[in-house]
């Protein structure tokens, strides 16, 4: 009932901060801002709402999370009300804060510690934890996690990385982990302090195919001991809890290393892109952990682990070309050359459309992949299909922003070169997020 209110609530109010009416008041800014603020108050009251029934017996494993209408077989763009909530509100965050910091993240390498408490005030941890566990999720959270990652790399990438890999491992536990993974760790999602945690997949080779691993993972007695060297870790340094992937005798598998554990360091080797995300090389020599530390059981699908990760990216690559392509339009029209502004120009006019065009395709492919994910239906195809086309519009949308800037896009005066080495991330980076 409260929920229900909550959401008809903050309807009427989106509705209002949207009419023409308050131009014409002066009212706008106003509006704009209470509009935010009790967005950002009724999804914190939800999330409260939900950890106040708090199972107080040890949890059970929950059934796997399926969203409701899963035996129909439809591609449904529309998203429901609570969805449009959370958007409204993490794209608000994304532009007061996000976008702020934004150059100065991206100079420090890192994400500033009072960014990561605001992010987590929006509690969107939560949607990542069960109910029985603490948290607020009572269904499958493919489909948000991928709207939320989208909005978030609008606001600034790098930035976004750092936000949501605690999120990618809570995901990935909540997905895939056992009754006692998750009684051990997944419970700290849900709390105020949530652990800073990452997904360690990517290795510093050519080529790099992440079902084809050189980090290997051998039994000794009850433990595995874990051997190799990842790249582009996010929060490498800071992290308390990581998700290894490494090859095993039985194939490609994923364990569970808490930080500070013996034989496991952090190198340095600063990235062209994503700087903000402080993404760091993380060494294994011979890091023990034990049997009960190997992700899941007999049904756990690494393939499927990496394609979730694939579509994070994806999310976030979509959200930083929005960006782009919001930035180039109004340069265009108000940047004027031989007495009219170089919009008017066809190579201009259609370079800007091509633009439009790729991202809605990129977009289309990726929401395609989240929503059969989301309904338990297989997605491998899917996320192959939007890697394949994101990768390579993502980057390509990147360097027209900068081609349509001249000399301009490429200062640090204008975002449009971060944007651009943000965005050639996509075509690397595997792991480190999780839908």
């Amino acid at each position: 009932m409260a929920k229900d209110a909550i959401g008809y609530a903050l309807t009427a109010l989106n509705r209002l901060a949207s009419s023409e009416l308050l131009d014409r008041l002066g009212m706008r800014h106003t509006a704009e801002r209470l509009a935010y603020r009790l967005t950002k108050g009724g999804f914190q009251v939800l999330t409260t709402s939900a950890r106040a029934f708090k199972s107080t017996r040890k949890a059970d494993r929950p059934e796997r999370l399926s969203a409701p209408g899963t035996t129909i077989d439809l591609f449904d763009l529309n998203i429901t009300e609570e969805q449009q909530m959370i958007r409204d509100s993490v794209r608000a965050f994304a532009g007061e804060v996000l976008r702020e910091q934004a150059e100065q993240a991206d100079h420090d390498q890192g994400t500033a510690e009072q960014v990561l408490s605001q992010a987590r005030e929006l509690g969107l941890n939560f949607f990542a934890v069960p109910e029985a566990l603490g948290g607020a999720a009572n269904e499958s959270t493919t489909v948000t996690s991928m709207l939320v990652a989208e909005d978030l790399g609008w606001g600034d990438m790098g930035q976004a990385v750092a936000i949501l890999a605690p999120m990618g491992v809570a995901n990935a536990l909540t997905r895939w982990g056992t009754a006692s993974q998750q009684d051990k760790y997944l419970g700290s999602f849900a709390e105020e302090q949530a652990p800073l945690a990452t997904i360690a997949v990517t290795e510093p080779r050519p080529l790099f195919d992440p079902m084809l691993l050189d980090t290997h993972a051998t039994r000794d007695g009850d433990d595995w001991v874990i051997s190799g060297e990842k790249s582009l870790v996010p929060l490498a340094a800071e992290a308390e809890l990581f998700l290894v992937a490494a090859a095993t005798d039985e194939g490609p598998a994923v364990f569970i290393v808490e930080g500070g554990s013996k034989g496991l360091t952090v190198g340095e080797d600063p990235a062209m892109g994503i700087r903000a995300s402080a993404q760091r090389p993380l060494r294994l020599d011979e890091v023990r952990v034990p049997e009960q530390n190997r992700l899941g059981d007999e049904d756990f699908d690494y393939r499927a682990f990496v394609d979730l990760g694939t579509l994070a990216w994806c999310a976030l690559a979509i959200g930083t070309a929005q960006a782009v392509l919001d930035y180039v339009i109004p340069y265009c029209n108000e940047r004027t050359a031989f007495g009219e502004p170089i919009s008017h120009r066809q190579a201009v006019a259609f370079m800007i459309a091509d633009m439009a065009i790729e991202l809605d395709a990129m977009r289309m492919l990726t929401y395609r992949a989240a929503c059969r994910a989301e309904q338990g239906k297989p997605f491998r195809r899917e996320a192959h299909l939007a890697r394949t086309l994101v990768k390579d519009k993502a980057m390509k949308i990147g360097t027209d922003g900068v081609q349509l800037l001249g000399g301009h896009g490429f200062t640090k005066e204008y975002p449009v070169e971060r944007w651009y080495r943000d965005l050639r991330a996509v075509g690397v980076a595997f792991g480190g997020l999780h839908l």
